[in-house]
């Protein structure tokens, strides 16, 4: 859930403080870029947030997850077997990422073993299936919204829109907010889910 709404008249000074706040690290401004031009897709800040759902599906069948056209308030978003894909195109890609970054014993969980997510509806269920301590949670979430949203870039999708909603551009202007993306870029490169130019590594791409 977005903590404060962005304005779209004001987005593009927020965008270019961000960038600002990058300094000299030309390998996160160069992947945050891509991420900005997607602005393009979406200049209003409104878009269709299913339009891409069937690339995400595709991506997901790529990986070999399997997929359920369920809308995941029925169980789970992620079960232990199948992505429900009923969702805004941003969550079906940042539950492929979830994959990805989880270890494969932790693919055999609910929401994968780090609790329930907006969309599962088996809260409870979810939540005790949780088995993860809080500063894993943590990092994976904010692993998996990044991976996510430069699958959407890959695909042409609004990232910008999920980049927002997710709170990346909270408190734009501190120091601490471009350093976080940066740390967690790096991070996805230290786990070898993203090329030398950042972007995210699809099956057979090494």
């Amino acid at each position: 859930m977005i903590l404060t709404p962005v304005d779209a008249l004001a987005l593009p000074r927020i965008l270019e403080v961000f960038d600002q706040g990058l300094g000299d690290d030309a390998f996160a401004r160069a992947v945050f870029a891509r991420i900005a031009a997607t602005r393009a897709l979406c200049p209003d800040l409104t878009a269709d947030l299913h339009a891409g759902r069937a690339k995400a599906v595709e991506l997901a069948a790529r990986f070999g997850i399997p997929t359920l056209d369920e809308d995941p308030a029925v169980a789970f978003s992620w079960d232990g077997r199948v992505i429900r894909t009923r969702s805004e195109t941003s969550v079906v890609f940042h539950e492929i990422a979830h994959w990805q970054i989880a270890p494969p014993a932790r693919r055999a969980l609910p929401d994968f073993g780090v609790g329930a997510g907006p969309e599962t509806g088996r809260v409870a269920d979810a939540n005790a299936a949780v088995c993860v301590d809080a500063a894993t949670r943590e990092e994976e979430e904010n692993l998996s919204s990044l991976l996510g949203i430069l699958w959407e870039v890959e695909y042409g999708e609004p990232a910008i829109l999920a980049f927002a909603e997710q709170n990346w551009l909270e408190l734009y202007d501190r120091a601490s907010t471009p350093a976080h993306f940066a740390r967690c870029l790096q991070a996805l490169v230290d786990r070898g889910l993203l090329t030398a130019d950042g972007r995210p590594r699809a099956p057979g791409n090494v």
